[in-house]
């Protein structure tokens, strides 16, 4: 069965939770990224922010990018998959979880990020199918 580790994108770039939205911005516009892990100063993972949390949370709220904080937008326990994680268990966490992109996790490190993208890519029709369904559900 496909892991984790054979579909993700790998060297997986983090922004500090000290760090401010608007650096978090320009780091996704270098990359082309519509997603960061946000690491705290102990380099563990704090959470996952996206483009979309920078428009509704930021500046749809009326905050200032320049100084809100990216690690005041993560929310609760990271949700992660495994590295040796098969196809099926990341299909279901992402389901379940209602999230399209998943850091990949080996031990305590942050390895790579698996995206909807990577999932499409790798599996048959009929699973990549069911996954969009379950994460098109409101």
């Amino acid at each position: 069965m496909t892991t984790a580790r054979e579909i993700m994108t790998e060297g997986a770039e983090c922004i500090g939770a000290e760090e401010t939205v608007l650096e978090a911005a320009k780091k996704m516009t270098q990359m082309g990224v519509g997603a960061l892990p946000i690491c705290g100063t102990d380099d563990k993972l704090k959470g996952m922010l996206t483009d979309r949390d920078i428009v509704v949370k930021v500046l749809g709220a009326g905050k200032d990018p320049a100084v809100c904080k990216a690690g005041e937008l993560a929310q609760g326990e990271a949700v992660t998959i495994g590295a040796d994680d098969d196809a099926s268990e990341i299909m279901r966490t992402m389901a379940d979880h209602q999230v399209r992109r998943l850091p990949v996790i080996d031990g305590h490190r942050l390895v790579g990020i698996v995206a909807q993208a990577d999932v499409a890519r790798a599996l048959p029709d009929p699973q990549v199918g069911d996954l969009l369904q379950a994460l098109s559900v409101d």
